[in-house]
């Protein structure tokens, strides 16, 4: 499943690593290497606004390691009864892994990020994004994420999104977001204007909102209960966003469950 090539990820480990060689040396004596295990349980899988799972309970372990700015991230996706329109099989299957690849670091107000992103699919061909996000430290934490897939599905996806957290207690935090997502892809042959099909698909596509709250249980272990709210942003979005996801009937999608994880 993992079809890397060599060059590909050479170039993308080095170009992540140049992008952080300029860190100060106080910086880099502070950090430590840090490492979170994760699994969420949730109701649906829903990405960038598509339904990739109905009526059934999907499991995404994620594991993280990073030192000094850089990271790696592998996750994945269980889904415990897959839907037959989508995957041409039933059933538990493990139907998604991917790696990221990423460096992040701060400059004053500003923080930013770059990097990878490796999907290994079982229902579409593997595909490549590179990625890169600036976000401010001011009220709301405005955040910008522009993605681009180079390899089996060519095109832009970038999200505008905002972030608020409210302490309940000492300990204990309600963590709330959104964002608002625009997408254009290279030609029609990877996704179609509904209105044209001989025209590519450039839109304002999904928007998401989302509540959870953080319940450490110990100084390294957290439990977080949240719930999500997907739509569509206008009715091109809709009619893309339908014809691809599992129901085929919905734009909009309510999901939630429950998150454990674990740093150390």
């Amino acid at each position: 499943m993992f079809n890397l090539k060599k060059t590909t990820f050479a170039t993308v480990a080095a170009a992540i690593f140049l992008a952080g060689s300029g860190m100060s040396a106080s910086a880099q004596e502070a950090e430590t290497p840090t490492g979170d295990l994760s699994i969420a349980m949730l109701s649906k899988y829903v990405w960038r606004g598509y339904e990739l799972s109905k009526d059934s309970l999907v499991i995404q372990p994620s594991l993280t390691a990073a030192y000094k700015g850089f990271g790696f991230n592998l996750w994945g996706n269980l889904d415990t009864d897959q839907d037959m329109s989508l995957f041409g099989e039933d059933g538990a299957n493990w139907n998604e892994t991917d790696m990221t690849l990423s460096y992040d670091n701060a400059v004053g107000m500003m923080s930013y990020s770059v990097g990878y992103i490796y999907y290994a699919l079982d229902s579409a061909d593997d595909t490549q994004e590179l990625y890169g996000s600036i976000s401010l430290d001011t009220i709301l934490a405005p955040t910008l994420t522009i993605y681009r897939d180079f390899a089996e599905f060519p095109g832009w996806y970038s999200t505008l999104g905002v972030s608020h957290s409210f302490q309940l207690s000492a300990t204990i935090s309600l963590d709330l977001g959104g964002h608002i997502s625009y997408m254009v892809v290279d030609d029609a042959s990877t996704l179609a204007d509904p209105n044209d099909p001989t025209s590519e698909y450039s839109d304002f596509h999904d928007g998401r909102i989302s509540a959870s709250i953080s319940i450490p249980i110990t100084d390294y272990l957290t439990v977080s209960p949240e719930l999500y709210y997907s739509f569509a942003l206008g009715s091109d979005a809709s009619d893309v966003i339908k014809a691809a996801s599992a129901d085929g009937g919905d734009d909009n999608f309510i999901y939630g469950g429950v998150t454990l994880s674990m740093s150390f």
